[in-house]
């Protein structure tokens, strides 16, 4: 009920929508010998990407497993092109800067019209 009634009150406004970027990256530390080490290195990497890029990400699944792990990015913006490229650019950064880590998968996604 609030949600729509917001909804609303930006659309008699004329305010922008708003694009949220979400993306599922699933990772694998293939030189990781415990669970200690890996998340020492799931921290890191989230705190540098948290940092650069102003968006949010979190270890969401395989907490327990020690050569895996999978974050969960989130951008948001007034433009699904600029939410889907910040995503692109994290990505990059994480293929590129981190070679102790393997991108398994990744999923991504632009959700418009809030």
């Amino acid at each position: 009920m609030a949600c729509v009634r917001i909804q609303e009150i930006f659309a008699a406004v004329g305010c922008v929508s708003m694009n949220v970027g979400v993306c599922r990256l699933r990772l694998r530390l293939p030189e990781n010998q415990d669970l200690k080490g890996k998340r020492r290195a799931m921290k890191s990497l989230c705190a540098r990407i948290r940092n650069k890029f102003n968006v949010a990400v979190s270890e969401v699944a395989d907490t327990d497993a020690w050569q895996v792990g999978t974050l969960g990015i989130v951008c948001v913006s007034n433009s699904s092109r600029h939410a889907d490229e910040v995503l692109v650019k994290v990505l990059t950064y994480i293929e590129d800067s981190r070679q102790d880590l393997e991108v398994v998968s990744c999923e991504q996604e632009i959700i418009s019209g809030f």
